[in-house]
């Protein structure tokens, strides 16, 4: 079993190993207006960067000529003070055109990572889907490629800028005042990064825990809702509520000690970056007072110390963001790398249907290595015949299906269709040559004619007018006020048995396919809702290679041979006549049905 995302606890990944995973959709070798926004928005942020380390020097100039005896030269200083004032609103104009510039970049990158998850998830095996929480998948995928965003904001446009700041400040710093003023703000600076690092690193362990509990909780709302009909099959809506109110309360423990750990986190910034401000402004104070520094230098001090602390107030939030982002890309990106268990051989060619004559031979299976389903079947199904599958439950009948599909690939033996192993060939191929109508017909919530129209890529209105004529549910169709664009519900819920059926038999008919499959495609509806059904499928079954799944043996005595499995194995084989006249486990299977019949007409 794959792990699950939600509740795995791993360790972050490598913030360049991640980095340069992204890297390619970031600098898109095939997109070169995008490269040019990304080299555009790297020079706007040295500019925006200048423009706000020029603010302190206008500023420092603007104070030094505001000493006794100088005020005529106040238009200097007034220009001076314009000059600051037209600094800062550099900096917020670079910073600004700099986002509008990268926005799209960064857009485009997740929307194509995203694309790429949401094509792998589809190409994953079925086994993969079944053992996976929908609502969990969906999370985790919402979860990395938001990080994406976010993580390319800060590491660009916050962590990049205060280096260069910082590296500047040093500079200035040792020109200006001295090594001692520059090693103390190195060293403050450095105190600063391990104390957010070391609380943050405790605080991860709090905010993952608070992210599986969201996980669960969200996972454990769409499955009770996707479930809302045996919720209520079993008098359960307090119960789930219970369940769901357990889940969410836990989460919200969780998040109240993550706020409670951030609050510490606040403080002990607030008090380094606070008593390195006091020790070098004291430092400038004292240095004023003994004619080394003017006036405008402690001004100086105080605007490079407050500009460089402004984004390293952030640092925590900064820090935290990127380590989880890198944990939600990690999860995300282990989507990506989940292995399709079937794939395409390199070069397979396209499955080429000439008659549809489909062959199992020696066909063995197991959905565990320690299971086996299948033990050798060997069935014969020739082009335009019309064969019956039946037996017991859990005898693989339905299995079948599956591995013509190759949902799963077989363990032994092969599956032939028209000579062609089905593994051979390209997936795409083979399913567009399979159609079928199974039991449980599950419909998209969206309209009629979508889910009809689902059948063929570009259907046109009258062909799918047709497919419903041929399905004989055009008529139900247009009693309704909204004719075609008829929404049909979450799994098309809003329609009867009966109804979904047709949808699914007049998509496939729509579809077209030269070998028709029909899994219990009549066993869950009523006797005359079935007759009527079943009248159909005769016809759309006309000119096809047809295999029927069913386990009510009276929809398939016309069948031109009807297999019997038992045990994985084929029991027997013929036509309904003639294994009647054989007495075994179909004669056994028809009279028990026939006499269950009798019982129930006997007590109605």
């Amino acid at each position: 079993m794959p792990p699950d995302l939600a509740t795995d606890s791993r360790p972050t990944p490598p913030l360049l190993a991640s980095i340069r995973r992204f890297l390619p959709y970031l600098w898109p070798r095939d997109d070169r207006a995008l490269r040019v926004r990304v080299v555009a928005a790297m020079a706007l942020i040295v500019v925006a960067k200048a423009s706000t380390l020029l603010m302190p020097f206008a500023y420092k100039a603007a104070v030094d000529r505001m000493a006794p005896g100088l005020q005529p030269a106040v238009g200097l200083a007034m220009a001076l003070v314009i000059a600051y004032a037209g600094a800062r609103f550099g900096g917020v104009l670079f910073d600004n055109l700099r986002n509008a510039v990268f926005e799209r970049v960064g857009q485009i990158a997740t929307m194509r990572l995203a694309e790429r998850v949401f094509r792998h998830l589809h190409q994953l095996s079925l086994r993969f889907h079944l053992e996976r929480r929908t609502g969990a998948v969906t999370k985790v995928v919402e979860r990395g490629t938001k990080s994406i965003d976010t993580m390319l904001y800060f590491l660009l446009f916050n962590i990049a800028p205060t280096v260069i700041e910082l590296v500047a400040v040093a500079i200035i710093f040792q020109v200006k005042f001295g090594f001692a003023l520059v090693l103390a703000t190195l060293a403050m600076v450095a105190l600063y990064i391990w104390f957010t690092r070391l609380v943050t690193d405790w605080r991860a362990k709090l905010r993952e825990e608070m992210n599986r509990l969201d996980t669960g909780a969200v996972a454990r709302a769409v499955d009770s809702l996707l479930n809302f009909e045996t919720v209520k099959y079993f008098n359960a809506e307090d119960r789930e509520a219970r369940r769901y109110a357990h889940a969410v309360r836990r989460y919200a423990d969780a998040a109240v000690g993550n706020e409670t750990s951030l609050a510490w986190l606040n403080i002990g910034q607030s008090f380094i970056t606070n008593l390195m401000m006091a020790g070098a402004m004291a430092y400038s104070v004292w240095g004023w007072s003994v004619g080394r520094f003017t006036t405008g230098d402690v001004v100086l001090v105080n605007t490079l110390l407050s500009q460089l602390f402004r984004p390293l107030d952030l640092l925590g939030m900064v820090y935290r963001t990127v380590r989880q982002g890198l944990i939600d890309m990690n999860d995300m990106f282990a989507l990506v790398d989940a292995p399709a268990e079937v794939i395409d051989r390199p070069g397979a060619p396209a499955l080429a249907v000439r008659r549809g004559h489909v062959c199992f031979e020696n066909v063995r299976f197991g959905y565990e290595p320690e299971r086996e389903i299948l033990k050798g079947i060997d069935l014969d199904v020739p082009a335009g015949a019309t064969v019956a599958v039946v037996g017991p439950s859990g005898a693989g009948k339905s299995t079948l299906a599956r591995l013509m599909f190759r949902f799963y690939d077989v363990t032994g033996g092969r599956i032939l269709i028209d000579g062609q192993d089905i593994a051979e060939v390209t997936q795409e191929t083979l399913r567009a040559a399979l159609g079928i109508v199974p039991q449980d017909t599950v419909l998209f919530n969206d309209t009629i004619g979508y889910n009809i129209g689902y059948g063929r890529e570009g259907a046109t209105p009258e062909a799918i007018r047709a497919a419903a004529r041929g399905a004989a549910i055009e008529r139900f169709i247009e009693s309704l006020p909204q004719g075609y664009e008829t929404r049909v519900g979450e799994r098309g819920l809003k329609l009867s048995g009966g109804e979904k059926q047709r949808v699914a038999i007049a998509r496939t008919l729509l579809k077209d396919p030269p070998i028709l499959i029909l899994d219990e495609a009549t066993s869950a509806l009523d006797s005359g809702t079935e007759a009527a059904i079943q009248a159909t499928l005769a016809t759309i079954e006309h000119g096809r290679t047809t295999i029927v799944i069913a386990h009510r043996l009276s929809t398939v005595v016309d069948a031109d041979r009807i297999v019997v499995l038992d045990h994985g194995r084929v029991a027997e084989q013929g036509t309904h006549a003639e294994l009647l006249e054989a007495g075994g486990v179909y004669a056994g299977m028809w009279h028990y049905q026939a006499t269950q019949a009798e019982r129930a007409i006997a007590v109605a």
